[in-house]
């Protein structure tokens, strides 16, 4: 009783919060004051800091009074902030302000960054509170303080903001409601979006087997199991027919079977990491395998997925089991100590907390997810959007990437304390205290060959991050560097404008190479990467033979019912 008195109330404080831990919080700016306090050096430096920025901006503005169009600036905002690219913002008075803001902006992070005693994580974390605090009052955000929109809204005599009340209202009543965005009723799994034909084939408690239908004559004996992340719906790599990662890996004459897995509810809490090893991974390895009569296969798993077919690799290889011949591992990560801005969110108090939450309900709630990782990227998907749909009174065209961004999946409250606990935090895989069945595996017992991609502006698995599988490696790595973001740059179908990549093989006998010193190294190729995945897998399967069946009766996988299945709709 006593403990569900704590984790409740720990529930119920989180609701107001967002799921993040206010005691987490009060510790990092405990510890920054307090180390603040004691550093009168850093105290004497940010005066002068505040006074040299106070008199540079003074200069500046004096100079702008007397040249109003001056193209010149006292600070450059960083490459990622575009909020103030455009040309009124260059013109007085309009480009003091943005300049006084981001000396402001720049002032603070010296505040918060480089105080002596601090915990690196602690430092992060009120960095990311301070920016976060700042970019709420900026001035791209105020009618008054940003020329697009105040030029917008005396052109149309104030429409643009009627325009953009309603569709506050309509986003506002939506999300209550908890309906999809507005313009996503446009994009419907079946009909334009997962629309690759196929049949499921397998079918238990956690997925359903996709086998894909063959769109050439003969295809390469080893077929590919997709393994997607659970955290979402599957069809990401099957989205429109133009851009489906599954159509142009068949096109290219393989046979594809993919994962959906099961959108898990409060009965759900207590399956765990093994479960989505056995009952996915390998439920889905021997069915494929079966299906197709092949010894041998081709893994290929995306972020979440590719960390658990890296588990699932490394363990058949702990086994003696050969039937991986390539492993793919697409924005995946094997060792979590630079993961990123998402472990601004991970330490026992923050975990303890957001266990507590999932303890009441059972499960991690899709708009807990989403809330986290808008928080990383607020200047593009919170800030931005309330620019150009709420000042300006524009809607933003729903597209398909962005309808199948809002249909989230939960995740069951055993398993994702499990993969929190025992990768983010501890980082168990690569430091080989991760276990399957009774016994430790490590990744350093893979020896297929790995075809492995980051993408430059990942927020969920940096690139940095991913390149660290050459360290825990002693393979063949092929490594890949795209253009695009965790989702856009996986998603880069031939033919996507300004798509660009990297590419180079470190054999498993080649000294290492930093990942700055490797893309400095690496030319530039233009165009999609998907054709030096499928180059790369022909390269390593054998001569095509005629297609397998979809499904097989006889060895106890008939199919089930068309593509793309039932667990895919689950709300």
């Amino acid at each position: 009783m006593e403990e569900a008195l704590d984790k409740g109330l720990k529930a119920a404080v989180a609701k107001f919060t967002a799921g993040l831990s206010p005691i987490a919080l009060a510790a990092a700016y405990t510890d920054w004051a307090l180390h603040l306090a004691t550093a009168p050096g850093k105290q004497l430096q940010l005066v002068e800091k505040a006074a040299k920025k106070t008199g540079k901006l003074a200069r500046y503005a004096a100079f702008c009074a007397a040249h109003p169009e001056t193209p010149q600036t006292c600070i450059d905002p960083l490459p990622q902030d575009k909020r103030f690219r455009g040309e009124a913002w260059q013109t007085w008075p309009w480009n003091v302000i943005h300049q006084s803001f981001l000396l402001n902006q720049q002032w603070w992070h010296n505040a918060t960054t480089g105080v002596d005693g601090m915990t690196k994580q602690h430092e992060n974390v009120v960095e990311f509170a301070a920016r976060q605090m700042l970019d709420v009052f900026s001035p791209a955000n105020s009618i008054a303080t940003n020329p697009e929109v105040l030029h917008k809204t005396l052109r149309e005599g104030g429409w643009n903001l009627v325009r953009g009340w309603q569709n506050f209202m309509e986003d506002a009543l939506r999300a209550t409601n908890g309906a999809k965005p507005v313009g996503a009723e446009a994009f419907e799994v079946g009909r334009n979006l997962a629309t690759s034909p196929g049949q499921v084939v397998y079918r238990n408690h956690l997925i359903e087997l996709i086998q894909y239908a063959p769109t050439t004559d003969t295809v390469r004996p080893e077929p590919i199991l997709i393994v997607p992340a659970w955290i979402m719906k599957y069809y990401i790599l099957d989205l429109s027919e133009e851009n489906s990662l599954v159509r142009f890996l068949t096109d290219q004459g393989f046979t594809v079977f993919m994962v959906s897995w099961r959108n898990p509810d409060a009965e759900d809490r207590d399956l765990g990491m093994d479960d989505y090893l056995s009952q996915g991974v390998m439920a889905a390895l021997d069915a494929a395998q079966t299906i197709a009569a092949s010894d041998k296969m081709h893994g290929i798993g995306y972020c979440l997925g590719g960390t658990l077919l890296s588990i699932a690799a490394s363990a058949m290889a702990r086994d003696g089991d050969a039937r991986l011949k390539t492993l793919t591992l697409l924005a995946a990560q094997t060792d979590f100590t630079e993961a990123g801005e998402l472990q601004l969110f991970i330490n026992d108090s923050q975990l303890t907390f957001l266990e507590d939450m999932m303890w009441n309900q059972g499960y991690l709630d899709t708009t807990q997810m989403a809330g986290t990782f808008q928080l990383l990227r607020s200047n593009d998907l919170i800030w931005s959007y309330m620019i150009h749909d709420y000042l300006m009174g524009e809607r933003t065209p729903m597209i398909d990437l962005m309808a199948w961004n809002a249909d989230a999946t939960r995740m069951p409250y055993r398993m994702h304390s499990e993969y929190l606990r025992k990768l983010y935090l501890d980082n168990d895989l690569a430091e080989g205290r991760y276990t399957v069945g009774d016994a430790p595996v490590t990744v350093s017992d893979i020896r297929a060959p790995v075809f492995c991609v980051g993408t430059v502006r990942d927020h969920v698995a940096p690139w940095h991050s991913v390149y660290k599988f050459h360290l825990l490696s002693d393979t063949d790595v092929t490594f890949v560097l795209t253009s695009g973001g965790h989702n856009a740059g996986i998603v880069s179908e031939p033919g996507h404008p300004h798509r660009h990549y990297r590419i180079a093989t470190r054999a498993e006998d080649a000294p290492y190479i930093s990942p700055d010193r490797w893309m400095a190294e690496t030319p530039v190729t233009d165009g999609s990467w998907w054709p030096a995945l499928t180059d790369w897998l022909a390269a390593r399967s054998g001569d095509p033979v005629p297609p397998p069946p979809l499904g097989s009766k006889d060895t106890g996988y008939p199919p089930l019912c068309d593509a793309p299945g039932t667990y895919v709709f689950q709300e």
